[in-house]
């Protein structure tokens, strides 16, 4: 790499680590207790390093405690975006989840005060072993990224979640602690990954602890090996104990519904040390975290003054003594900690000042080539002496000279009409702008490598003077609005194609000749767009019209109908929509994400639908389906041609249940919908007058809602671990090859159980009354058999099922077996 993009590199990085809080906010202000606190940290030259395998893994407590007690800045490694799990509050998967959880886990640091970094693989669901976890991930990629973090952020402590062996439960979590302890052996060594040198420097962290917990040590206590911390400290800066602030923190992970309690009180942490530097009884007794560690003490001297003269009613009166530590600052020779303590020196004179910068775009959505108005506001709320000297914006080729005074509390307003550059990087996440392969993200520039998500595409650094001293600062651009409820909104400026094409349903299910009606969506965003819509087939398929012309305004929506024929044998593949202009091919779709506890995410997928053609049989036609944690079963079950009745609590008292041949309940159902325990006897009625009710899984760890609809005892679990089928290929036996549920009207083998994705099934019962019939079987390798995955039984003139097969992922993944079963669950008992 040459030296220019060296360069380039580190001043992106500076501009990164000025801005990375999250960019879609409202610029950030400071009260006095929280500057105060801000100044007490320039003291502080530590840092410290959490590292496990997915988001909600990590302690949120600890972190609290490191971050705002010791005041060193502390980071979380999560090897994965938690891509594989469940989800509680929609129906988003796979990569879509992970954005999810990603935008959890910076909610939850913005609470805590840490920051997030990740690595490029993807949770692939539950693992049981390490080995297994290894096989599916590249260890050595692995090791690279952790690495990397680690010559990044330089740690001085590491500190694991989970041991490195089967204790930890699961096997992405034991590998996340053998690649800490790995990394913590091998950053040092200039050998190891000498490319990654040209960026950043080897280090080597002082100790890595495991964060123990009793679950897999139920003794624990201090001793030689053994150090704790109470982090239940109260702060009266904040009015809260950091197990407090933990608890806000750790209860961001809403999708996957873990709030938690406040609590007050000591609250012991024990850390188990594994290497490194001699033990001492505190987590950084012998490591020198003060100034003396770059031999500046006098630098300490002049906070420690700074802080006994600092005024909490008028905290602009340390500007002057903070631009004389700013100096001193610029002098140190050490590259790391002299960006990092000027950066934070430079957000405490701005909250000193009572700084406001804001930099808002008047459109939402931009294009390259799009002119749009962009409106900085700069104001300085402070007698302090402040001149803005010059904005400048890469992205919008704007480099204004300037020497404008800021009187107190008078806004200074920049109003520009700008056009968006070619080359701006789009704001889709950078780790879905390429396809996922082998459960991993490719991620190519060195970077983005680790980060949480994307550098703001459009901001500007604002040159100021303050107190004669230069201070620049670096402000995303955003697009902001007044809801007459709400007040002033924010959401991220959204960089991408002048055109989005969509197929409106994600799979097409065939169980014969006849077509199929397909829509495609046209959105075209700030400029016109004409040309000619076709859809990419798999041989043997077929559309009419094999294209049709196009002609639309900015801004403008259009929907485009198409007779898809499949072929005359079974088959499976994917189609795909392409908008064809005079400049280029548009094949891209935008999917929104948007819930109240992050910024609205838009992510660009390609505008694909997986299409199978199949041999299918069912019985019925007509069902009422009660949507739980958020799945796509529903309109899978259409695509096969059963009518569909979605119920909620809107509508559920005015259902009559004897119209339809089946009730099915989503995922999660009775984990997250209080109000069906009142329905209760309903149900079970309506299957003893000869209904269908079919049950899909639910968690009993996480705590039910309502009483779980059984017409027998059934009994679960509450250690996951131990009630799954993580592997997706694993042998299904079928125990009952002669009972109805697997001959009628589709004959059921086990061919029908290929071609599954991730796992087979999750939170198996563990028992259940003699009136059920378990009529399959599977379990992952090594493990015992788990017979509880498709329980049926006869009540009244009815059917119940409990089944804890996977269908929410098989069906909208288009596997052929799953749809056969699953329309056998439904027809049970209509063939009479």
């Amino acid at each position: 790499m040459s030296t220019k993009k060296i360069i380039q590199y580190l001043i992106t990085s500076f501009c990164l680590f000025l801005v990375f809080d999250l960019n879609a906010q409202a610029p950030e202000r400071h009260n006095s207790s929280e500057i105060y606190k801000m100044i007490q940290k320039m003291n502080v030259l530590g840092n410290a390093l959490y590292v496990a395998a997915h988001p909600d893994d990590e302690n949120t407590r600890m972190i609290t405690y490191l971050s705002k007690a010791e005041l060193v800045n502390t980071a979380y490694l999560s090897l994965t975006r938690g891509d594989g799990g469940q989800n509680s509050i929609g129906p988003e998967q796979s990569e879509l989840l992970g954005v999810i959880r990603t935008q959890e886990l910076l909610s939850a640091r913005k609470v805590d005060g840490g920051t997030q970094f990740f690595t490029h693989v993807m949770d692939f669901g539950y693992s049981k072993s390490a080995d297994e976890t290894l096989n599916i991930w590249s260890k050595d990629e692995l090791l690279e990224d952790a690495i990397w973090v680690i010559r990044k952020f330089k740690p001085d402590v590491i500190i694991t979640r989970f041991p490195s062996d089967s204790r930890a439960g699961h096997g992405q979590h034991e590998t996340s602690a053998i690649i800490a302890e790995e990394a913590f052996e091998l950053s040092a060594d200039r050998n190891v990954y000498p490319e990654q040198l040209k960026y950043v420097d080897p280090w080597q962290p002082a100790r890595i602890f495991t964060n123990t917990g009793r679950w897999w040590n139920p003794n624990i206590q201090e001793s030689d090996s053994v150090i704790s911390m109470d982090i239940g400290e109260y702060d009266p800066l904040s009015g809260l104990s950091y197990s407090e602030l933990g608890a806000d923190s750790r209860s961001q992970h809403r999708s996957q519904a873990f709030g938690v309690t406040w609590r007050r009180g000591t609250s012991k942490e024990y850390l188990e040390f594994i290497k490194g530097k001699d033990l001492k009884p505190g987590l950084f007794e012998g490591i020198d975290i003060t100034w003396n560690r770059i031999n500046r003490m006098d630098i300490a001297s002049d906070v420690t003054e700074i802080l006994n003269n600092y005024n909490f009613r008028s905290p602009s009166g340390s500007i002057p003594e903070l631009i004389k530590l700013r100096g001193k600052i610029s002098e140190i020779e050490d590259r790391f900690w002299k960006q990092k303590k000027l950066k934070e020196l430079d957000d405490i004179i701005k909250a000193c000042a009572g700084l406001y910068l804001e930099a808002t775009s008047g459109k939402s959505y931009l294009s390259p080539g799009d002119i749009f108005d962009v409106n900085l506001e700069i104001t300085n709320r402070s007698d302090v002496d402040i001149a803005v000297v010059g904005v400048v914006s890469q992205a919008l080729a704007c480099d204004t000279i300037m020497n404008t005074g800021l009187k107190n509390n008078v806004p200074l307003y920049i109003n520009l009409s700008k056009r968006l550059g070619n080359g701006v990087r789009e704001t889709t996440p950078f780790w879905l702008e390429k396809p996922v392969k082998d459960f991993k993200y490719e991620v190519s520039d060195q970077s983005l490598k680790g980060l949480a998500q994307n550098p703001p595409s459009v901001e500007f650094e604002v040159k100021l003077k303050i107190n004669d001293e230069d201070i620049s600062y670096c402000i995303p651009v955003v697009y902001t609005w007044t809801d007459r409820m709400e007040g002033q909104q924010y959401e991220p400026l959204e960089i991408g194609p002048e055109l989005f094409v969509e197929i409106t349903e994600g799979v097409f299910i065939f169980p014969d000749e006849k077509e199929k009606d397909i829509t495609v969506k046209l959105d075209s965003r700030n400029q016109p767009a004409k040309g000619e819509l076709s859809v990419k087939l798999p041989e043997g398929w077929r559309t009419e019209p094999e294209k049709q012309i196009f002609d639309m305004m900015p801004q403008e929506t259009a929907f485009y109908h198409f007779k898809l024929f499949p072929t005359k044998e079974s088959s499976q593949g994917y189609i795909q929509a392409i908008a064809q202009t005079e400049d280029r091919n548009y094949d891209r779709k935008l999917v929104t994400i948007e819930y109240e506890h992050f910024p609205k995410q838009s992510i660009y997928l390609p505008a694909m639908a997986e299409v199978v053609k199949l041999d299918i049989k069912k019985k019925g036609s007509s069902i009422a389906y009660i949507t739980g944690a958020g799945d796509d079963v529903g309109p899978n079950l259409e695509q096969i041609g059963y009518q569909v009745t979605y119920v909620d609590e809107g509508n559920i008292h005015l259902i009559n249940f004897q119209d339809f041949d089946a009730i099915v309940f989503g995922i999660m159902a009775f984990n997250n919908l209080a109000y069906l325990g009142d329905y209760n006897d309903d149900f079970l009625k309506y299957i003893e007058n000869g209904g269908n009710v079919i049950v899909q899984y639910n968690n009993i760890r996480i705590g039910t809602k309502s009483p779980i609809l059984l017409p027998y005892p059934i009994e679960f679990s509450g250690r996951s671990a131990s009630v799954r089928v993580s592997v997706e290929d694993a042998e299904v036996r079928i125990l009952e090859p002669d009972h109805e549920i697997l001959n009628t009207p589709n004959k059921i083998t086990t061919d029908d159980f290929n071609g599954w994705v991730q796992e087979r099934g999750l939170y198996f019962p563990v028992s259940w009354d003699e009136h059920y019939h378990a009529v399959l079987s599977s379990n992952d390798p090594g493990d015992e058999a788990l017979n509880g995955g498709l329980l049926v039984a006869k009540y009244g003139e009815g059917h119940y099922i409990y089944t804890s097969y996977a269908w929410f992922r098989q069906l909208p993944a288009g596997v052929p077996g799953a749809y056969r079963i699953f329309a056998n669950l439904i027809s049970i008992g209509k063939w009479r």
